[in-house]
């Protein structure tokens, strides 16, 4: 079949040949250029050299040239001038050399038959097309015969013949049936390569009247049939009374039946043959043989191997197919043919030729006015191609001599070459099977420099990333380039620069200070040129914060993120990809300004992600990989093997683990005989395997099941497997945790847990309850009860000890002999008190009881312990009777003595003990009275301070609630507490227990006091109760201390303020000098600001002091605190310490206790007048007071 050969026809086609190596100029693709060139003809598109045409439409011979000027075209046919003028069914289309031969108006293809070449032609040379031979296709009708039907014994081989019309091309084989069916084939019937079909033993079902052999004729689209073929195949058992009648006593009446034969090759016949194909095709070999049964085909190369990836079996391996065959495939190949009788083989000798093929061709030349060139044309071939030289056309040895040109065998050497030189030359290399040609042409311009980058063009890059800056160029002779930057710039030299051959100037790592103008020069001896471009650089784009691998559970939610950086006056754009791929076009991906989303995750998300960031001038991108894990998918195929009766194997295939290992499997049964429906726990195996021997009870009817488990979780359960019911046996245990514990005095309750359903091991399950009282009986006493959990003996003595066993028992037998439990008949309330009851008081809250054990024969059951009842009868500080609340402490065990914590000081108390069995408790000891001793008593129960007046104060107290004893004396202790929150001398007053009120007298005034009080008995003080207030200020006190608040008259003070305003005027003059604006200094908001917030008025409607009340002990007195307006302190406030109590107090008061000071506004205080002092008065004073 010829091939059509492909050739560019774009514009620039006409220089795809001058781009192309040559030994001095490149002609760029510039159209411009282009158009202004001369340019010697290339042939640009031509019709295939084996055209065959089909001969009912118009024959298109294509010639398409391009050039400058543009060529002329002519055609020879079969090696003469073909003069299209004169024939009318031909013609050229314009400004081209395509001839049409008008076939449909009448013309006859077979007319036109022939060897066609055309000629391209300019002033600068001419190029010539291939040898094109024409033929018009054609689809013969298959010439008529008689068929005879074949008729043939069952197992014979047959081959049912083709024989389709000689076409061209040739025609395609192909059979089928009368309603246009394919024949099916198989390795017995098959079509050979010639159309044949092939039967390599026939079977009834071959039998048919229409085997059809078809000829398509692509070309001409037609189909061509050849008449039906009638066969008809007998077997011995078939053979009817008439075939008997007609073919009396011949060899196929009475023969014997079908019998099998050895394999005999159909085709290709003999042992040996031979086969050339030509380098490059597809070599097909074939080898069909009969034989039965059906032989089987087999191909090896002697002494090689067939070549991998290029050898292919067809039609069931009859046929060998290696495709772009070269000549190391040369060899000897042999197909062997083999059944269970026997075998054939055949080798063919293969020789592979090949018509020419280039090595190098020769390529197009621009040379320069005095230059020198070589053109060379080198093919190979099978056998080796001759290689002859023409020049426009013309074979050189008969063209014009040119001075410049000498020939050299494969080789035209050119010097010192002139303009013109300019020519077309051909080189024809040809063998017995095929040639090659090849137009080549030596252009030779002169021409000055021109630079074809266009003017003032901008360069943009990316930092450190190098910048191409192009000058393409174009001169004949060839141009030298020089590199300038900026206006003035020296000439470009060194290692950061690299100057390509092509005029691009390169800056492998472009920096910030690279940008600017740059300016490229070309000249030669015809003239020079320049050009400038612009270079600017970028910053580089870059992911800051990269998406990260991520491994979510399915349903899950997930985000990728992808941070940039990019240079500000470049606008990126962000692509997210799944697996290299777009995105799936799926709601649940939502892409943002800077991550991906993936919402509601499934098993298809899994996969790598990847972000791509694009500039104009850079890519960066990141990926991560996303991990979707799950439970695995549940086990399947679950197989039973290796039945025993007390073991099984199963087995399995794990689902997919979803991305997490699986870490192991879980076996579970189900017995369908006792418990349908209820899976139990058989055991476990790890994830790596996948079988598992199980042990079995008798009489179960398994199933069984496998749940797989990953770090994620569980699998569902796999399918069940197939039920095994094992055979029935005796019990192999008897039931579990046996005891003989007695409900009454009198009797004996034995339980047991039952045997489950799978551990009765057969049907009839029964139990035998056994019991004998140890140490008295020596035969059991025996019963069998139905399958239950317990068995009661009645009338046994009390709480005594019995042997008791249960064995389980079926239809089969019984279980192994059971152990023996010891138990006990029922118990009794203990008959006896613990004896010699002892008490040791050890201190207020504390007591030890002692008590004798009872006879362990009258606690009648289990000893538990005993217990204690006591309780508090009266307090013996006020003899009042209460509620009587009896408390019980239980002493574990045959203890005989406890403590009892917890006991009321100065008290009286009873308790009795009792000694406890399972059955409850027995009498109760006598009953022994104790009393506590005295404690130290609880505060008193309030303190209220009442009356202040200017020297003395009164105050009243409640005795303590929990007095813990007789009450002997209380102690006061009092300070005073100063302006600077300091604690003055401690003051201690002893008052008798039978008071409950005190005047304290000369105290000083305005003076806050701050009181301690408790109470004592004879074994200590009780906790203290603390209360504060103050003595009421003098009326003349407070006019002197406002006469020496008003200090404005005093001489220090004037002086102090003459200094102040002098320092003031200084700083003015300083700041008019400096121009600046001056501003008042806020004296008196800056001295409010410091005003005492936390001094305020009493009440007056009343008189009494402000509250104060504190938390804790000793802490600081809070600023503006009062204690209650009642006087009283609650027993839980605790003393407070005085140094942290706020400021003293600047205010004044009446007498009557109302606030008339006015709060200075000072910030430093004023020393007081007189004799008056914030201290406390002196012990003696204070003494004083209570005469």
């Amino acid at each position: 079949m010829m091939k059509k050969m492909s050739i560019p026809t774009s514009k620039t086609s006409l220089v795809l040949f001058l781009c192309q190596i040559i030994s001095a100029l490149d002609v760029p693709l510039d159209s411009k250029l282009l158009e202004e060139l001369s340019q010697p003809p290339t042939i640009t598109q031509q019709s295939p050299k084996d055209y065959i045409v089909d001969p009912r439409e118009n024959i298109v011979i294509q010639c398409e040239a391009k050039g400058k000027p543009p060529p002329s075209f002519s055609w020879t046919r079969n090696g003469t001038h073909f003069e299209i003028d004169k024939d009318a069914q031909v013609t050229m289309k314009p400004n081209s050399g395509t001839l049409v031969i008008n076939i449909m108006n009448g013309g006859k293809a077979e007319a036109y038959e022939g060897v066609y070449q055309c000629t391209a032609r300019n002033e600068r040379g001419a190029a010539i097309s291939n040898n094109i031979v024409i033929r018009p296709s054609r689809s013969p009708l298959w010439t008529k015969e008689k068929l005879e039907p074949n008729h043939v014994r069952e197992g014979d081989s047959l081959v049912l013949h083709c024989r389709p019309p000689v076409g061209l091309p040739p025609p395609i084989i192909f059979w089928m049936d009368n309603a246009f069916q394919r024949l099916p084939q198989s390795e017995r019937v098959s079509q050979g390569l010639n159309g044949d079909l092939y039967f390599s033993n026939v079977q009834p079902e071959d039998t048919r009247e229409d085997y059809i052999c078809y000829a398509r004729f692509n070309h001409t689209q037609t189909i061509q049939q050849k008449q039906p073929i009638s066969v008809k195949v007998f077997s011995m058992d078939s053979l009817n009374d008439t075939i008997a009648a007609n073919l009396s006593d011949t060899d196929i009446y009475g023969a014997k039946p079908v019998t099998e034969r050895q394999p005999v090759l159909l085709t290709p016949t003999g042992s040996t043959s031979t086969k050339v194909e030509l380098r490059g095709n597809v070599l097909l070999l074939e080898c069909i043989a009969a034989g039965l049964p059906t032989p089987v085909i087999r191909w090896i190369k002697e002494g090689g191997e067939l070549p991998a990836n290029r050898t292919f079996f067809e039609n069931f391996k009859k046929t060998l197919k290696i495709i772009d065959v070269s000549e190391a495939d040369s060899g000897n190949y042999k197909c062997i043919a083999r059944n269970t009788l026997g075998s054939v083989h055949h080798v063919i000798s293969v020789t592979v030729k090949a018509a020419p093929y280039w090595l190098t061709a020769p390529r197009n030349l621009v040379l320069s006015p005095g230059e020198d060139g070589t053109l060379i044309c080198r093919a190979n071939g099978n056998p080796k191609p001759s290689i002859s030289w023409l020049a426009n056309g013309v074979p050189i040895a008969i063209a014009p001599e040119d001075p410049s040109r000498k020939v050299d065998g494969d080789t035209i050497i050119f010097s010192h070459v002139q303009e013109r030189s300019s020519a077309v030359y051909q080189c024809n290399a040809s063998n017995e099977y095929g040639y090659l040609l090849a137009n080549a042409f030596v252009n030779v311009l002169a021409e000055p420099p021109r630079i074809l980058t266009p003017a003032n063009k901008l360069y943009q890059v990316i930092a450190d990333s190098p910048a191409l800056l192009d000058c393409a160029y174009f001169g004949s002779p060839k141009p030298e380039i020089e590199w300038f930057k900026g206006v003035k710039g020296s000439i470009l030299r060194g290692n950061e620069y690299v100057f390509h051959d092509n005029g691009t100037l390169e800056i492998p790592v472009a920096q910030k200070n690279s940008a600017g103008t740059y300016t490229c020069v070309a000249r030669n001896e015809l003239g020079k040129v320049q050009n400038e471009v612009h270079l600017e650089i970028k910053d580089p784009t870059m992911i800051i914060k990269q998406p990260e691998y991520k491994v979510i559970q399915r349903y899950g939610h997930v985000s990728f993120e992808c941070i940039i950086k990019h240079d500000s006056t470049l606008l990126p754009t962000v692509t997210w990809l799944k697996d290299n791929d777009e995105l799936p076009d799926d709601e649940r991906f939502l892409v943002g300004k800077d991550n991906l989303t993936i919402m509601n995750v499934t098993d298809k998300d899994d996969g790598t992600y990847t972000c791509i960031v694009n500039t104009t001038l850079d890519s960066v991108s990141a990926s991560a990989v996303l991990t979707v894990v799950a439970q695995p998918n549940p086990p399947f195929d679950l197989e039973l093997t290796g039945q025993l009766e007390r073991s099984i194997d199963l087995s399995w295939i794990p689902g997919d683990e979803n991305n997490s290992p699986i870490t192991n499997f879980v076996i579970e049964y189900e017995d369908a005989l006792h418990e349908p429906g209820v899976w139990h726990y058989q055991t476990e195996v790890p994830g790596t395997q996948t079988t598992v021997q199980l042990k079995l009870s008798p009489y179960v009817n398994y199933s069984f099941r496998v749940i797989a488990v990953n770090k994620i979780g569980r699998s569902q359960p796999s399918e069940p497997s197939e039920q095994y019911l094992t055979k029935s046996a005796s019990p192999d245990e008897n039931p579990a945790n046996v005891q003989g514990i007695g409900s009454e005095p009198d009797n004996l309750v034995i339980t047991w847990e039952p045997l489950k359903g799978f551990q009765s091991n057969g049907p009839g399950l029964q139990y035998k309850v056994s019991w004998r009282q140890k140490d008295v009986d020596d035969e059991w006493t025996s019963v069998i009860v139905a399958n239950v959990s317990k068995y009661i003996v009645s009338g046994t003595p009390t709480f005594v000890p019995y042997e008791v066993k249960v064995q389980a028992l079926n239809d089969l037998g019984y279980a192994p002999e059971p152990s023996e439990v010891i138990g006990h008949s029922g118990e009794d309330l203990p008959m006896v008190a613990p004896g010699n009851v002892q008490v040791h008081v050890i201190n207020s809250t504390l007591a030890k009881v002692h008590w004798d054990p009872v006879p362990l024969k009258t606690v009648r059951g289990h000893l538990q312990g005993y217990k204690v009842y006591y309780w508090k009868v009266q307090s013996l500080s006020r003899r009042s009777r209460r509620h009587v609340e009896k408390k019980i402490l239980t002493f574990r065990g045959n203890k005989t003595f406890g403590m009892l914590p917890g006991l009321e000081p100065y008290s009286s108390y009873k308790l009795n003990v009792r000694v406890v069995n399972g059955k409850g408790e027995g009498p109760a000891s006598p009953d022994k009275a104790f009393n506590t001793p005295e404690g130290v008593p609880s505060s008193p129960s309030f303190l209220k301070i009442t009356n202040p007046t200017l020297d003395s104060l009164t105050l009243e107290w409640g005795s303590p609630t929990h007095p813990n004893g007789v009450l002997i004396s209380y102690t006061l202790k009092f300070q005073p507490i100063n302006n600077t929150h300091e604690l003055g001398p401690l003051v201690e007053i002893r008052i008798p227990a039978n008071e409950s009120s005190l005047i304290l007298k000369n105290l000083n005034y305005s003076t806050r006091y701050k009181f301690y009080f408790n109470a004592q008995t004879a074994v200590g003080s009780g906790s203290q109760i603390t209360e504060e207030a103050v003595t009421i200020m003098d009326e003349g006190k407070m006019a002197m201390a406002s006469r020496q608040v008003d200090i404005a008259t005093q001489g220090w003070f004037i002086g102090l303020m003459c200094a102040v305003a002098l320092l003031i005027l200084i700083l003015l003059i300083v700041c008019f000098i400096r121009r600046n604006k001056g501003g008042k200094y806020p004296v008196k908001e800056k001295e409010d600001a410091h005003a005492d917030p936390e001094i305020q008025p009493m009440k007056e409607d009343d008189g009494t002091f402000g509250e104060y009340s504190d938390a804790e002990d000793h802490k600081p007195l809070k600023k503006g605190s009062r204690t209650p307006s009642d006087r009283t302190v609650k027993k839980e406030d605790s003393d407070d310490s005085l140094v942290d109590y706020g400021e003293g107090v600047n205010g004044q008061f009446n007498e009557d206790g109302s606030f008339i000071g006015q709060y200075s506004g000072k910030k430093e205080k004023e020393p007081a007048e007189g004799n008056e002092s914030s201290e406390a008065p002196s012990p003696v004073n204070a003494m004083n007071s209570f005469v």
